[in-house]
């Protein structure tokens, strides 16, 4: 699959592996079960006959690839790479029984979670029960993220559910039950797929493509291992990295145009609204419920689709929300494309655990 991502790459982007001196990967295989490929660079590497100055294998889970971002900008600004390329791809596992089991291996504390029959579903909904409880936030507003990904979903060529069509309320309420208080529509869709970026100094873009996208500022918090270490199930660590990238690029909430926020299951995107700053607290569900992150809303959220709508590729799984906050600023999004000067993508890893948030913009400042 990463090499399939390679060709169509450097087929469509014009650049040549020559123009190449580092490389990211993430470990492919991880989340199908296959298990973490730690030196997957060097097969990248060989793949492409290069090699580069500055090379590594990273994972942080679905937050990997606005780290990769980070990574790469920050060997640039040392002087250890001039181009970096970033690379992901991925998929689950089979849907089922067995690949259920193999996802909760992987991220329930296997003492405290796991043998209790800890399965991911149920993790994330003792985060939404909590949030519904301490926040007021209504049931109808899960389902309404569920509803916006879906309307967005639908101007998107790529998206795995554009074929299904759009959704109400009522059709997310009425899916099969999975885990209180999600149903099936809440639940992000499984895939595989990949993608690729460059990173490079803006005069050297600027020899590419008249608009590249901007890196103004970026934060990471790395909280709790497992979910049963949380402090605070309503609130996690985005607040820190969102405060952290903001301070970095001088903006403020109120400066961004268009934000992509991870979305596992749909209570995510009110959780991440409001500890970015972009919602006030207890707000984040009536943010969807009033169509303010829809096409032709306030503030448009996951644009392409999201993980619930454009699809879940599991070790790529950040890698889409990333490549489509660059593409709006680009002004490269087609029928879904924004009046977006600045976008936020946030992404985490494991249960709520490492978050990572970028800022990127249409021009530098």
């Amino acid at each position: 699959m990463q090499e399939l991502v390679l060709r169509h790459f450097v087929t469509n982007s014009g650049i040549g592996p020559n123009a190449v001196d580092g490389l990211l990967v993430c470990p492919a295989g991880m989340a199908g079960g296959q298990g973490a490929d730690v030196f997957n660079h060097e097969r990248i590497n060989d793949a492409l006959g290069i090699r580069p100055r500055f090379c590594e294998t990273i994972n942080v889970g679905g937050a990997t690839y606005t780290v990769m971002l980070t990574r790469a900008a920050t060997a640039i600004r040392a002087g250890l790479a001039d181009a970096v390329l970033c690379v992901g791809a991925g998929k689950f596992p089979k849907v089922g029984a067995g690949g259920a089991d193999l996802m909760a291996r992987m991220i329930s504390h296997p003492d405290f979670e796991y043998p209790y029959g800890s399965f991911i579903p149920a993790l994330y909904a003792l985060a939404a029960t909590r949030h519904m409880a301490e926040r007021g936030t209504p049931r109808e507003a899960l389902a309404a993220v569920a509803v916006t990904s879906r309307e967005w979903a639908l101007r998107h060529p790529d998206a795995l559910m554009r074929p299904a069509g759009p959704l109400t309320i009522e059709q997310v309420l009425d899916s099969r039950p999975i885990a209180s208080p999600f149903h099936l529509l809440d639940c992000s869709v499984p895939c595989e797929g990949g993608a690729a970026f460059l990173v490079m100094r803006g005069e050297l873009a600027r020899e590419l493509t008249q608009q590249p996208a901007y890196l103004l500022g970026f934060g990471e918090h790395h909280d709790h291992g497992n979910i049963s270490h949380a402090s605070d199930f309503a609130t996690m660590g985005a607040g820190v990295s969102a405060r952290t990238a903001f301070a970095m690029a001088g903006l403020a909430p109120s400066d961004v145009d268009i934000a992509q926020l991870y979305d596992a299951f749909s209570i995510n995107p009110i959780l991440l609204l409001e500890e970015t700053g972009l919602a006030e607290p207890g707000k984040g569900g009536h943010f969807y419920l009033n169509g303010a992150a829809a096409p032709d809303g306030v503030l448009p959220v996951n644009t392409y689709g999201g993980l619930l709508s454009f699809g879940h590729t599991g070790d790529a799984s950040g890698m889409s929300m990333l490549i489509e906050g660059a593409r709006q600023v680009m002004g490269q999004a087609g029928d879904r494309q924004v009046e977006a000067d600045i976008a936020l993508v946030h992404t985490y890893g494991g249960m709520m655990a490492d978050h990572s948030t970028v800022l990127l913009g249409r021009t530098a400042r």
